[in-house]
């Protein structure tokens, strides 16, 4: 039975309770034990706009220009130097970042004219998804952006689709990662209502990305040029599938390897690693290439390979930090048919198994290679993978026998 909307708006508003209940879960029980938290950074950004300081001219900024107002807001909500204080508005943003992610899956469903049954399971993992991470979820700002994305989804799943356009952009400029969607997005609109409306819609999202960009450039371009060399020069990261294939050698045939820390992760170095690195990118840029032929012709088809095309840059990434899970958490399980149970599983397992690690074991695992974290990462990778095998692979039907 297709649920209606106002089954799908109930069943969005008591499963947003739920996800505060998780939300504030995390402060408690062994989730409190022991943190490694971005939000010092956060906070020395925020301090420096509420300040008066320009981003990328005074002061130097790894994140794109839209990420600010996740920065500046709990600046303006606290008092300056309490860190306690930032950490709660802080926190309290990112909770309202996850309903409002919760809200649009509720729209994206009630497009997809999702049945009952589909509409509370899908919210119910998004919602619980917290629980399976862990304290990560509290510390890092990636609710943001993939809010943004899932309202960007929501609203070309009804057709609005320069509004989507709009907020994708939007998502693209606090957060890069969206841009692997907007070939997708491209098609779909394609296919809907021609070359022209694509075209037009690629436009409004190119704007919104100049909007969010070009004062910055203007008053600080080298700062800007700083702070996309910073992301996009990354060496191969400690926790990512490369790196883990070479933990594993490590630890069974003796390799070796080293790590050093820099753009503010751990990272493993030497010819090994940057010839991994460079592997990796290339299957990961031939992957996302293949599913972006896939060209979606149906909303339910636009959900599918957009999760596929985030699984796979996340997968198969030379980075891997935690925090990228958040990034799936709310779209894999909406998903449909038996593909997205399959697809909701992995992705659960692929959360615990992080959280088995991140954060009480990763000093373990960053400075002596400890042979448990080292296993448990490459698990989490290998599910990844497996979980991205879910959403591309095409099931098909073993034909009937004759009788």
């Amino acid at each position: 039975m297709v649920a209606s909307s106002r089954f799908t708006s109930l069943v969005t508003a008591a499963v947003a309770l739920v996800f505060l209940g998780a939300f504030g879960a995390l402060h408690s029980g062994w989730y409190d034990d022991e943190e490694i938290v971005d939000i010092p950074v956060y906070e020395t950004y925020g301090n420096a706009i509420e300040s008066g300081k320009l981003p990328y001219r005074d002061f130097e900024l790894e994140y794109p220009p839209a990420a600010l107002p996740v920065f500046a807001l709990p600046a303006l909500l606290s008092e300056r130097d309490d860190q306690a204080a930032f950490r709660r508005a802080f926190e309290w943003t990112m909770a309202a970042c996850g309903v409002l992610a919760l809200l649009a899956a509720g729209l994206m469903l009630a497009a997809l004219r999702a049945s009952r049954r589909r509409v509370v399971a899908a919210l119910s993992a998004i919602a619980i998804f917290p629980l399976l991470l862990g304290s990560v979820v509290l510390t890092r700002f990636d609710l943001w952006p993939i809010a943004l994305v899932l309202a960007a989804l929501a609203a070309l799943l009804h057709e609005r689709h320069r509004l989507g356009f709009g907020v994708l952009g939007l998502a693209v400029a606090a957060k890069l990662f969206p841009v692997v969607l907007v070939p997708l997005a491209l098609s779909l609109v394609w296919h809907r209502r021609g070359r022209r409306e694509a075209l037009t819609c690629f436009g409004v999202l190119a704007g919104m990305v100049a909007l969010a960009f070009l004062p910055f450039v203007v008053l600080g371009a080298d700062g800007v040029a700083y702070s996309l060399g910073r992301q996009l020069g990354r060496p191969l990261q400690i926790e990512s599938l490369g790196s883990a294939f070479l933990l594993a050698a490590h630890h069974l045939f003796g390799l070796g390897i080293e790590m050093r820390s820099s753009h503010g992760s751990q990272n493993l170095v030497g010819t090994g690693a940057v010839v991994i690195a460079v592997l990796l990118t290339a299957a990961q840029l031939g992957t996302l290439t293949w599913i972006w032929l896939r060209r979606p012709r149906t909303g339910e088809d636009l959900v599918r390979w957009s999760a596929a095309a985030l699984v796979a840059f996340v997968a198969l990434g030379k980075v891997l930090s935690p925090q990228f899970l958040i990034w799936l958490a709310p779209l894999v399980p909406l998903v449909a048919g038996l593909r997205g149970v399959r697809a909701g599983g992995l992705l659960a397992l692929a959360l615990v198994l992080t959280q088995l690690w991140f954060p009480a074991r990763y000093w373990d695992l960053a400075l002596a290679f400890d042979g448990l974290s080292s296993a448990l990462v490459l698990a989490r990778d290998l599910v990844l993978l497996a979980l991205l095998v879910v959403l591309v692979r095409r099931w098909e039907r073993a034909p009937a026998r004759s009788p």
